[in-house]
């Protein structure tokens, strides 16, 4: 048996780490398993009200240790030692501060129940002055700083979250000496990493959350930093020099953690990324078509040839990143700050008088409802008759991410009489968020770049076909599913599968690892018309939400 033939991919996503076993020559997934995260499921350290989303780093470590584990108990030990490589994708921006060794600030016992102290997760909303004072500098300095990453800087993003907890919390400030991405901090950690100047930063992460970029031969220069607050000066400092792309190896797993998952010490481990670029990969992403992986939130990117970037800037996306999500061409990265998340607070909405009481009859009618209103939704809406007067909806209830980041902005039902049904609202949501969808891509082709087809992944693109082809109908293009919803975990096992030297690049682990489509959900090009009124009627109530000082005509 080949020494590297097997490899492991990781996806810690937002409410549990799923981890995958491949074989690299078959592309046979051998075991897979999901672990959710103790702390986060029971609401500790957040608080949503104020957009307030931390995740603690015992979360990341124990989740890790039992999906490896699991996945290791369903092979043979022959298999155990021959496997080559361990890979992780990771959300972002989740940042946290950290000490000179490395150590994230909350495993040290004065900061163990400090939120500011732990991983700032992707959707925390809480640095929404920081980033305008970014965007503030940044659209009057002439050097051109935030042209990559859509021209304007998110609260979601790296710089804003650092500097909103500087601001608010003096000991984390005293104790962080540096602010580190969690798809760079786990890598660090694996290879036993103690000295954090020593740290690889990817650049899916530093391009387009960072303001990384070769233009600048790496950060904006100092003083720009140093115009938006002297504090962040010192930490653009401490950034490093280098940037690495997902089929480099950080180095090799560390004794300690070899013990704890079970695994050889010759195990490489590799550079970290963003979970939705290297979802992207796992469903075989191609150039000119938008790869979006759907769940809570989404994440649409787009691989394009660098020369066909070349002077072309798309303003309000996430950002266009050389070497980003497949190395050797230019990723661009744009997404919705809800899709999933507004079905969820939806179907809560709904179930609130349920648990008005603890008794058991209301308990066990909760969790029935809690797992099949959902599916009933989609199916009685999907009867619905389609109409210009429907009910109709904005899809901005977690703020708008693109085009053009605004977090403030808040979503919008409206259209209802006495007559609208819940079905109704619910299909009014489903609409609003595909065309969420269809203003990125309409931004993208904007600037000359066209969208040849849609590819869609996640946990939505698999359970909601009347999403899809809802989806389908407004984008007016044929929607690709992913044959698996791990594509995260099946992306890693590639970028693994590289690592470990089983392949030269990542597009030929793909051609030989990937899993295909599903299905193709197909246009009707009967509905075009209809859902061209709609979108319309969409810009316009955005407009106003947008701007409520502006008289519209509606």
């Amino acid at each position: 048996m080949r020494k590297n033939k097997y490899v492991i991919g990781v996806d810690f996503g937002t409410d549990s780490v799923r981890a995958m076993l491949m074989d690299t020559v078959t592309g046979k997934i051998l075991s897979s398993s999901i672990c959710p995260y103790e702390r986060w499921h029971k609401g500790l350290y957040c608080d949503a009200g104020n957009s307030q989303f931390r995740q603690h780093p015992l979360d990341y470590m124990e989740g890790l240790t039992s999906a490896v584990q699991v996945c290791l108990q369903a092979v043979d030990q022959e298999v155990r030692q021959s496997i080559g490589a361990l890979s992780m994708a990771m959300t972002g921006s989740t940042p946290v501060a950290v000490d000179k060794q490395g150590t994230a600030l909350a495993l040290l016992e004065p900061f163990s129940e400090n939120p500011n102290a732990m991983f700032v997760l992707w959707k925390d909303h809480t640095a929404i002055h920081e980033a305008a004072e970014i965007n503030a500098i940044g659209k009057t300095d002439n050097r051109g700083y935030l042209k990559y990453v859509g021209g304007i800087y998110s609260s979601e993003w790296y710089w804003a979250k650092l500097l909103h907890i500087l601001r608010v919390d003096s000991e984390v400030k005293q104790a962080c000496y540096t602010w580190v991405e969690h798809s760079d901090w786990m890598p660090f950690l694996l290879t036993g990493g103690n000295d954090v100047n020593q740290l690889k930063r990817n650049v899916c992460a530093a391009g387009h959350k960072a303001l990384w970029s070769p233009v600048f031969d790496g950060l904006p220069n100092i003083d720009f930093f140093n115009t938006i607050d002297p504090m962040l000066g010192i930490y653009a400092k401490r950034f490093g020099d280098r940037v690495y792309t997902a089929v480099d190896s950080a180095g090799f797993l560390c004794p300690e953690w070899a013990e704890r998952l079970g695994l050889s010490t010759d195990v490489q481990i590799g550079i970290g990324s963003i979970d939705a670029h290297v979802g992207a990969v796992g469903g075989e992403i191609k150039p000119y078509y938008i790869s979006k992986v759907i769940g809570t939130s989404t994440c649409d990117m787009m691989v394009v040839p660098k020369a066909k970037m070349h002077g072309v800037f798309v303003e309000g996306i996430c950002g266009q990143v050389e070497d980003s999500i497949i190395p050797g061409m230019v990723g661009l990265e744009a997404g919705q700050s809800a899709f999933g998340d507004v079905f969820s607070w939806f179907k809560d909405l709904l179930l609130w008088p349920t648990k008005l009481s603890s008794t058991a009859d209301f308990s066990r009618l909760y969790e029935h409802l809690d797992g099949e209103l959902l599916k009933e939704l989609n199916h009685s809406a999907k009867q619905l008759p389609l109409h210009k007067d429907s009910p109709f909806a904005l899809d901005w209830f977690n703020g708008r991410r693109t085009p053009d980041a605004n977090p403030t902005l808040k979503g919008l039902i409206g259209g209802l009489s006495l007559g609208t049904t819940a079905p109704a609202i619910f299909s009014a949501l489903v609409e609003a968020t595909c065309f969420g969808s269809r203003a990125i891509m309409e931004r993208i082709e904007k600037e000359g770049i066209k969208v040849e087809g849609i590819q869609a992944i996640g946990g939505i693109a698999n359970k909601s076909p009347f999403a899809m082809q809802m989806m389908a109908d407004i984008l007016n293009r044929p929607i690709h599913i992913a044959a698996t919803e791990q594509v995260c975990a099946l992306g890693a096992c590639m970028f693994a599968a590289v690592v470990s030297n089983n392949y030269d690049t990542v597009e030929e682990a793909a051609a030989r690892m990937g899993k295909g489509d599903k299905e193709i959900v197909w246009p009707r090009s009967e509905y075009k018309t209809y859902f061209d009124h709609r979108y319309a009627q969409y810009l316009r109530y955005g407009k106003l939400q947008n701007n409520p000082d502006e008289k519209a005509q509606i």
